[in-house]
């Protein structure tokens, strides 16, 4: 059986921080899926990780003789796993300038150099920037909704209060439960999850995800293109934003053209803006340059790192971006680039989360999901507590 291997491109897991510094490449979340779990699929296979060597832990690599090495930016479909399927020991996969897969005893440096180039003519979709996740989710949305529910039928809708345009478009898993509310997938489709729920007085538009065990809150206005990964809680407004995995955004308030990892808290009332008033292009804090890159793109909002928690009212500027395991409070627009391990906001300045405080509460956030936070998870915190203040 094929051995495949997901490894992180350097230049690209560093313009990915800080979502990467928790996790490998592949973990994002884009659509329904991670990227990892679109090549599962697509390959009938389990693929183990090339990462970070203090993410190796949690994210062990499997290699043998004959490995196929997948870029864990790419997001996976059935031609491309075609492809990938078809390469022989010594090619390598290229989309445009991009490395695809390659198939080799062991990790090559330079595999468009060292390796028998073979081209790939059909589209190829990379998560190459933080901002792409934001992008590219709407049509994640569709390729994993195909895969997911085809020959399978969806559970009915019984609430009688609840109204759906484009019903066809739309899919339960086993224990969703959707109340009083209005689906309209007639944009795209609206994938709900297994025990997720959708409460009353909510207005959801597709293309919209909501994953396993996740929770919309009353009255919640879903906008496109947006997903709720696995058991979240949202309420107010989320317009094309993607949250990973036991994330809240539980209460009212606008999160736009934005990113949260996991074990994310965003208290009542926590706004963010993603449009500028002059209506140019937003520029974002690049961990690889440590300076504003024009993203090129006039919507653009918020993007947080793992376990990170903002207090009630906190405004957030366009175009932010948030470290691992920061506590933001503090009246007026907080900075554009708040680093991992802060404790502070507004006018009051930030100072340094001090690491046991950190671990506790986080141990804390972790339990009260009833999910067990191992030593495991501590010592990524503290590696990346130690990057984040060299």
């Amino acid at each position: 059986m094929t051995n495949y291997i997901l490894y992180d491109d350097a230049t690209i897991r560093a313009q990915l921080l800080p979502l990467t510094f928790t996790r490998p490449v592949s973990e994002i979340r884009c659509g329904v899926w991670t990227l990892t779990e679109k090549w599962a699929s697509y390959l009938g296979a389990s693929p183990s990780f090339l990462t970070e060597p203090y993410l190796q832990l949690k994210y062990p690599l499997k290699a043998t003789t004959d490995n196929v090495f997948l870029n864990g930016a790419v997001c996976a479909n059935t031609l491309l796993a075609q492809a990938v399927e078809k390469l022989a020991i010594g090619e390598v996969l290229i989309a445009g300038n991009a490395v695809v897969a390659y198939r080799s005893p062991y990790e090559v440096v330079n595999p468009k150099s060292q390796l028998k180039v073979v081209p790939l003519t059909e589209q190829c979709t990379i998560i190459e920037h933080l901002w792409d996740i934001y992008l590219q989710n709407g049509a994640q949305i569709r390729a994993d909704f195909e895969q997911i529910t085809r020959n399978r039928a969806s559970q009915p809708i019984t609430d009688p209060h609840t109204y759906c345009y484009a019903p066809e478009q739309i899919f339960l898993e086993q224990g969703a439960t959707v109340r009083a509310a209005v689906l309209n997938a007639q944009n795209g489709p609206i994938y709900i999850g297994k025990n997720a729920t959708i409460s009353e007085g909510s207005v959801v538009v597709g293309p919209f995800a909501l994953g396993e065990g996740a929770t919309v809150n009353w009255g919640s206005k879903m906008r496109m293109n947006t997903t709720i990964g696995p058991f979240c809680k949202v309420g107010g407004e989320v317009s094309n934003s993607v949250l990973f995995a036991h994330s809240n955004k539980a209460h009212d308030g606008f999160l736009g053209n934005s990113v949260l990892g996991e074990w994310c808290n965003l208290g009542a009332n926590t706004n963010n803006s993603n449009l500028k008033n002059d209506y140019t292009n937003v520029k974002l804090f690049d961990y690889a340059t440590h300076t504003l890159t024009d993203t090129k793109q006039l919507f653009c909002g918020l993007f947080v790192g793992d376990f990170t928690k903002s207090g009630i009212g906190t405004l957030f500027n366009t175009g932010t971006v948030v470290g691992v395991n920061t506590n933001v409070f503090g009246a007026g627009f907080q900075p554009k680039h708040i680093p991992s391990f802060r404790w502070g906001g507004g006018a009051e300045g930030f100072a340094e989360y001090r690491l046991p405080k950190a671990l506790e509460v986080a141990q804390q956030t972790v339990a009260r999901r009833g999910e067990a936070f191992d030593e495991m998870e501590a010592e990524i915190l503290r590696a990346v507590f130690e990057i984040s203040n060299r």
